[in-house]
């Protein structure tokens, strides 16, 4: 299959090695020092690009956390991506594939669980010849849910991305609805430190 240019250039702005340095420095009590990694894995590669996705405080490297799969999916024409967010069945496994990408290696569709409503719809603005601007919602109609360690737990999804940055609107949710941890106070900025 062959992938739209903004496909492909959505799924190379992803990539990379990121960290939220100079908002931290600056916004302390609200936004902690993050790297975060995404990382292209052999997955669904025949109508789709995929990302493993890792985080860590920097000063605790060796104790990430979030990891997920990004799978950014072509739907129709050029204009419409989506992104299917899947968790891993054992997440301790991949435990710091961020750093040891050798992990990764391994890795098959059946060692993930499909999250049905992770889905992100994209949008893109070319803000100049062969540059874009994303901007990946989620759809009215859905809400991401998944099973942690025996809890529910419910995530606002979604992001901004350019070539160099990255913009995280992610944030749990309680019952009652309340942004609990994550975005609360705006994006997480990061800068892209390097491509992967």
């Amino acid at each position: 299959m062959s992938f739209s240019p903004q496909l492909t250039a959505l799924a190379e702005y992803l990539a990379g090695e990121f960290d939220n340095r100079a908002q931290a420095i600056a916004d302390p009590a609200w936004y902690v020092h993050l790297r975060m990694w995404l990382r292209p894995v052999a997955l669904f590669s025949e109508d789709s690009f995929t990302l493993f996705a890792e985080q860590a405080n920097i000063l605790k490297l060796d104790q990430p956390y979030r990891q997920r799969i990004m799978r950014l999916q072509q739907k129709g024409d050029a204009d419409a991506i989506q992104v299917q967010y899947y968790m891993p069945k054992d997440p301790d496994t991949l435990k710091c594939a961020g750093q040891n990408p050798a992990l990764l290696n391994t890795l098959t569709p059946d060692q993930l669980n499909l999250l049905p409503g992770c889905i992100l719809s994209v949008r893109q603005q070319e803000i100049s010849p062969n540059c874009y601007k994303f901007t990946a919602t989620a759809p009215p109609d859905t809400r991401c849910c998944f099973t942690y360690s025996g809890n529910t737990i419910q995530v606002s999804l979604g992001f901004e991305a350019t070539k160099d940055e990255f913009y995280s609107y992610d944030k749990g949710i309680d019952p009652e609805g309340k942004a609990t941890w994550g975005a609360i106070m705006g994006p997480y900025r990061y800068t892209k430190r390097s491509q992967l």
